[in-house]
């Protein structure tokens, strides 16, 4: 049957072509193999040889234990108990009971303002017992100026409730807010001749500055595999962005004690796809800063940006100098730091949903823009993520820092670094258990178990928790960490009765079934257990939208 198929004439090649065609077939090979080679080499030269085998053989492990839990006996038993632990999500954040009222629909007329007010107050009602923020026994969260800064920013945003500055002809007055609310917070990091833009909150802010660099380096340096080095102590925002805009993360590791990331290990990590190192002023987990004079130096010797992160010190880090707090260098005043991202919304007391990113200059800023000259609809431009945007956010934010001015944030820093200080400082002196995580300049501290002790951190901060306190768990070292407010202030004799009771309670009968204890508890008990957590996030997150 094949005889009967004609065959194409395929040319006879030369000697000298046929030489030609495997040269180039050979050339192809190596370019591939080099580039592999190479890629490689750049990782192990970030990780180390060392960290480069463990990830290698966990991930083989892991593998093999998620393909074991395919069989069916395995995975019914896993199912059985996620299952488990998405009902007890449901329990605890959406009202049950034939008094809760669901609106799955829009009502048949429009109801009044009055029905709509008491709605609101049962479904307050309804949620039972949870955490009170104005208790002051919340870490972080709600960061509340006062009753009287609230009615300014109520005022303001209902003035300007339908504004919108993608419209700026439309809303003057919101552009022009907006345009000095950079302005302050530039000058604040002494960069007024600098560039930036407001965004929905830090997570925005790191995002476009990942998106900034990215877009910098492919005009600029013809990058088109973009690598950033961070901190594992970074905020999850630019592991966030590096997922969104396809940058590769080199997480470093940071020291035991100081808490700041490894320097060595970081200029190591530096190849020539950087685009972008990170250090942070203060970080998340444990409150401390990086050595950004030294990250700055790295950054200029190999000529990549180096972004940091002061959404949480924001604008509590500007005014530690004049409060007479011991500070080092961390913005624009350092060689070599190229953007900042600062949340107005944290302890700026503004509005939630707003924070500022900073650049150095407006040429670097426009790698941030969007800008699309071709489509039907005219000409189409954004600073940021979001087209449309509330400017009543904005009215809020302005009217904030205008309320408070230099005198009232340098007094709330002195108050809220003051409570931090006298809290570290008591773990230290009067609870031997526990040891303070560095040596936090501002506002969170972080405590972990003392060195040679068994003490469970984890089972401390379940034991706060039945106490009424709402702090964050930590891992890699298992910790606890208070993000201290003008709320927190008045209450930090209560926060170290509490502790000292709690850290009592977890020695004497740890109970091993809090929240904090069981999530680190599955995360760390094997190489799959960061997927099994990853599922119960993802339950928790389809809670949320559970009516």
């Amino acid at each position: 049957m094949s005889s009967l198929i004609p065959r194409p004439n395929l040319p006879t090649l030369s000697p000298y072509a046929r030489n030609v065609w495997e040269t180039f077939k050979t050339a192809v090979v190596v370019y591939l193999l080099v580039t592999r080679a190479l890629k490689t080499e750049r990782h192990v030269r970030a990780r180390g040889l060392i960290q480069s085998v463990k990830d290698i053989y966990r991930w083989v492990l892991q593998q093999a234990l998620l393909l074991a839990l395919r069989f069916p006996a395995a995975k019914k038993k896993v199912d059985t108990e996620l299952d488990k632990a998405r009902l007890n999500i449901e329990m605890k954040l959406v009202p049950q009971g034939p008094g809760v009222t669901r609106h799955l629909s829009l009502p048949e007329k429009g109801q009044d303002t009055e029905w709509i007010l008491a709605e609101m107050a049962k479904m307050d009602e309804e949620a039972g017992s949870h955490v009170d923020w104005r208790s002051g026994k919340v870490s972080g969260a709600v960061y509340h100026g006062g009753e009287e800064m609230q009615k300014v920013i109520m005022a303001a945003m209902e003035r300007y409730c339908l504004s919108n500055p993608l419209h700026p002809d439309v809303f003057p007055a919101i552009r022009k807010m907006e345009a000095e609310i950079v302005a302050m917070v530039l000058k604040m990091y002494h960069n007024p001749n600098g560039a930036g833009a407001t965004t929905s909150g830090g997570t925005e802010s790191i995002i476009m500055a990942v998106k900034t660099y990215r877009d910098w380096a492919r005009a600029t340096k013809g990058i088109t595999e973009p690598e950033m080095v961070v901190p594992i102590t970074a905020h999850a925002a630019f592991d966030k962005g590096a997922a969104y805009l396809g940058v590769k993360v080199h997480s470093i590791p940071v020291h035991p004690e100081t808490r700041q990331v490894d320097l060595k290990r970081v200029a190591c990590a530096i190849n020539r796809n950087t685009i972008i190192i990170v250090g942070s002023a203060i970080n998340f987990p444990d409150g401390n800063q990086d050595d950004i004079v030294a990250l700055g130096k790295l950054a200029t010797k190999h000529k990549v940006g180096l972004h940091v992160d002061c959404c949480l010190g924001s604008f509590i880090m500007p005014f530690l100098e004049e409060a007479g707090f011991p500070v080092q260098p961390f913005d624009f005043r350092v060689p070599g730091v190229t953007s900042i991202s600062c949340d107005t919304h944290k302890y700026g007391f503004a509005p939630k949903g707003n924070s500022v990113i900073m650049y150095r200059d407006a040429a670097l800023r426009r790698f941030q823009y969007y800008v699309n000259p071709d489509w039907v609809g005219g000409v189409y431009a954004s600073p940021s993520i979001a087209g449309s945007r509330p400017g009543a956010l904005i009215a809020g934010t302005w009217a904030a820092l205008q309320y408070m001015g230099h005198s009232g944030y340098l007094e709330s820093c002195k108050n809220i670094v003051g409570a931090a200080q006298t809290i570290a400082h008591r773990i230290r002196t009067e609870i031997p258990e526990l040891r303070v995580l560095g040596s936090p300049p501002a506002s969170v501290v972080a405590f972990a178990a003392a060195h040679g002790s068994d003490l469970n951190p984890l089972e401390v901060g379940d034991a706060m928790s039945k106490k009424g306190w709402h702090l964050n768990a930590l891992s890699n070292p298992a910790a606890v960490h208070i993000a201290v407010t003008r709320l927190t202030v008045p209450v930090v004799d209560n926060f170290i009765a509490d502790l000292k009771d709690a850290v009592r309670d977890a020695k004497l009968a740890p109970s091993g079934k809090g929240t904090m204890v069981m999530l680190y508890g599955l995360g760390q008990s094997s190489p799959v257990g960061p997927t099994m957590v990853g599922h119960v996030a993802e339950a928790f997150l389809d809670t949320m939208y559970k009516a």
